[in-house]
């Protein structure tokens, strides 16, 4: 079966990132059960999107019709990343653990894709996520260990994305963890081990 693969890069250090070979492993083993599969990739650390700003947000509050050129430009963002990811049939996404939490890059682009009446909307039953039908795969890479251990609490990475893609229909989430890479004991083994996963799940 063909699949629509949608491949996020938030880390700066190209090849050699752990959470990039981690994600390559993933979309390796997603071919191979699916060779059809079309992989498009998203660098955000070579072009991230824009923080939000004013123009942003009263361009999303008000009617499409009324949009000034600044509020139409502000929007553009927006719409091409939602349209790439509601393309998508899986999402891989590669994420370093910076400062306990992820990178702004990828921040920023969950802060485009998040948008009222366009990814969720609201009701008299509460918020609905519009983005549905999606699986997510979760590449974390981290010098320390954060999955369990006293660590664990200071890892606001995954539960941050679990819960948001949550909000947004996507709640189909699996988590790869290369971590350790900074610890002596650990560091030797960690990408193997996280690779060792990888070949383990079944796609």
């Amino acid at each position: 079966m063909s699949q629509k693969i949608l491949k996020i890069i938030t880390s700066t250090k190209g090849e050699t990132s752990f959470s990039n070979q981690l994600s390559d492993a993933v979309i390796e083993k997603l071919k191979a059960a699916n060779p059809d599969s079309n992989v498009q990739t998203l660098d955000l650390s070579k072009t991230p999107l824009p923080y939000l700003t004013d123009s942003h947000i009263s361009a999303v509050y008000a009617p499409t019709e009324s949009h000034s050129a600044e509020q139409t430009a502000a929007l553009r963002h927006s719409d091409e990343a939602i349209e790439r990811l509601l393309d998508s049939d899986v999402i891989v996404i590669g994420v370093p653990l910076y400062n306990f939490g992820i990178p702004a890059v990828l921040k920023g682009w969950i802060d485009q894709v998040a948008r009222a009446g366009k990814t969720f909307s609201y009701s008299a039953e509460g918020p609905k996520g519009l983005v549905t039908d999606k699986k997510v795969y979760l590449s974390i890479a981290s010098g320390a260990i954060f999955s369990e251990g006293p660590y664990k609490s200071y890892d606001f990475s995954e539960s941050y994305l679990r819960a948001v893609f949550g909000f947004l229909g996507m709640t189909d989430v699996t988590t790869f963890r290369v971590e350790g890479t900074a610890i002596p004991d650990f560091a030797e083994n960690a990408l193997p081990k996280a690779l060792s996963a990888v070949e383990e799940f079944a796609f």
